[in-house]
């Protein structure tokens, strides 16, 4: 989009640059020299030229444009969407505020202005993709921050991708729906909400949100092709690097009546069962690093520092995995706050680069869904990761030669077999075992 904008009266040109990876121009408020050669080239700029070179002299300008790139958000990412613009072209602005929400391909993400000034122009419109650059900001927190405004002075919503989406096709107004993500971000639930709200009203929502003869979910038109979204693309690009990966797997039958048990006792205080399986790992991975390893260029290998146990999240249009840092030193409290907070940032895509790159161990848990056993994919980078199945009541002979119930899971890890050997896994499980089975440690 070109436009040409003079917010002020000391602002007297903008320069129309080409689109390429920019996503947006800034004036300054600086000085430069210019000349009427390159007023020619802008059309929109004519009166200014003529008026220059009628005059026969030269006009200091007192504006400066600088471009705010589309950055790379995480190692994976190659491109970006823009989501939501925060200001409109003209819109004075200020250095360290949010400018653009930015779709990277595990978050959204809010692009900061690291100069103060006005929205010259916007190059690429909310739907639009731009190529990733690596920027290097003053600090972590001035190219992007957790978290949002809901809106600009009642000008501009933010929403998810997905709530957007399902808005249109349900018929909400967003400007009159109430956000419950961070911040007040709109969420798919909420605008379901608010539809299933205009239904018990009989407003012309309830028309077009009524179930039709078939049941297709909303948002599926069936025959119909649907390119990747960015968190998609990366997912689709990580899944094929891991074959290049020698895999192996091992499974193993763990007794969950303890856990079980500690889990009813200490849930009141918001422990949750995945920060239990989460500590449980971390603290068998203390006694077999080699677990905790991986390699990256086939000829070394290297035992991370730090346990960080990375759970997988099924949110709106893919998956991610947040991580849980240095779980073995953490107690089962805190952690379980940290990952419900986790939770809430992954639905809401806004968790930070670090809260998603930075696992050593991968979990990921179908038990809830009724899954007995599953293989997962290993994740580039990490050594190996863990399916865990549900925990179910199991007919067993006992020691004594008696028949008894228990319950039990199934766990399957899958690993780096150029660096973990059957043996190391099998000696891993044979911990996890105990310390599932035996949970005295997981709340100390």
């Amino acid at each position: 989009m070109k436009s040409c904008v003079s917010p002020a009266s000391h602002l007297k040109q903008t320069t129309l640059l080409p689109l390429r990876s920019r996503t947006m121009a800034l004036f300054l408020q600086t000085s430069f020299l210019t000349s009427s050669s390159s007023l020619r080239q802008k059309p929109c700029l004519s009166s200014w030229a003529s008026h220059i070179s009628s005059s026969r002299t030269r006009t200091h300008v007192h504006a400066k444009i600088r471009e705010i790139f589309m950055p790379a958000l995480s190692s994976t990412m190659t491109e970006g969407k823009i989501v939501s613009w925060v200001k409109s072209e003209g819109d004075k602005l200020s250095k360290g505020e949010s400018v653009v929400v930015v779709e990277s391909d595990k978050a959204d993400m809010d692009v900061e202005t690291f100069y103060d000034g006005y929205l010259a122009a916007i190059m690429v419109e909310e739907g639009g993709v731009a190529a990733a650059v690596v920027v290097v900001p003053p600090s972590p927190s001035a190219m992007a921050s957790a978290v949002h405004p809901a809106s600009e002075g009642g000008k501009r919503v933010v929403a998810s991708p997905y709530a957007k989406k399902l808005a249109k096709e349900l018929k909400v107004e967003l400007g009159r729906v109430i956000g419950s993500g961070p911040n007040g971000r709109i969420v798919a639930k909420d605008v379901e909400a608010a539809a299933a709200v205009a239904t018990e009203l009989g407003s012309p929502a309830a028309k077009v949100s009524a179930a039709p003869a078939v049941q297709v979910p909303p948002g599926i038109e069936l025959g119909s092709v649907v390119p990747f979204t960015t968190m998609q693309g990366a997912v689709s690009r990580n899944m094929l690097e891991s074959l290049s990966v020698p895999t192996f797997r091992v499974g193993y039958t763990i007794t969950t009546d303890a856990l079980d048990a500690l889990y009813k006792k200490i849930k009141s205080k918001g422990v949750t069962m995945t920060a239990l399986l989460a500590k449980a790992t971390a603290l068998a991975l203390v006694k077999h690093p080699v677990i905790n390893s991986s390699c990256r260029d086939g000829n070394s290998f290297t035992y991370k520092s730090s346990i960080n146990i990375a759970v997988a999240v099924a949110i709106d249009g893919g998956l991610i995995t947040p991580v849980l840092q240095d779980a073995d030193k953490v107690d089962i409290y805190s952690l379980s706050r940290k990952w419900k907070e986790l939770v809430d940032k992954a639905r809401a895509k806004q968790l930070q680069p670090q809260e998603y790159n930075t696992g050593t161990f991968t979990l990921s848990n179908l038990g809830m869904f009724g899954v007995d056993r599953f293989d997962a994919i290993l994740p580039p980078g990490t050594g190996a990761i863990m399916a865990v199945g549900a925990s179910q009541p199991t007919v067993v002979a006992t020691k004594d030669g008696r028949i008894g119930m228990k319950s039990q899971m199934q766990v399957n890890v899958t690993a780096d077999h150029r660096v973990i050997y059957g043996a190391d896994l099998a000696a891993f499980l044979q911990t996890l075992a105990k310390i599932i089975e035996d949970p005295k440690d997981l709340t100390f």
